[in-house]
């Protein structure tokens, strides 16, 4: 079964950690890449040292430099990106941003816990995010 891959555009370094262990979980080949910004995610897929294109793009809405929606418009204008499963896990609970981003044609989009009390509930939650709706993403990839 050959690797599948997802880019994860996050600024939260533990949101970013907390995607990357929950991949782990999985316990399946991926070819995992992150990012801080939409600038680097281009220069990943468009650069001299690119990658081959994902099969999964988790995308944060608020990010710094380039922001998930100015990012979404560059791929959204690129031909080769239209079968790449597109996803929005972001902290806006405006449905204007939900609107906007289905305009995009994306796969799903899911609202991130604002609030914390322990780093348990994070965990737990980005566990339920990878589980249904991740998961099912990558495992349509490998049918």
């Amino acid at each position: 079964m050959a690797a599948k891959s997802i880019l994860l555009l996050e600024d939260d370094e533990l949101d970013l950690y907390s995607f990357e262990r929950a991949i782990q979980k999985f316990n399946l080949p991926i070819d995992f890449h992150s990012v801080h910004n939409g600038v680097e995610a281009l220069e990943l897929l468009n650069g001299v040292n690119k990658i081959p294109i994902p099969d999964i793009i988790v995308i944060d809405l608020n990010l710094p430099k380039m922001d998930g929606f100015e990012f979404l418009e560059e791929i959204r204008k690129d031909r080769r990106f239209d079968l790449v499963r597109i996803f929005v896990m972001t902290t806006s609970n405006e449905e204007k941003n939900r609107i906007r981003a289905e305009s995009f044609k994306i796969d799903g989009y899911t609202i991130k816990p604002l609030n914390f009390n322990e780093n348990t509930k994070r965990n737990s939650s980005m566990d339920n995010f990878m589980h249904f709706q991740i998961l099912k993403m990558i495992g349509k990839t490998f049918m």
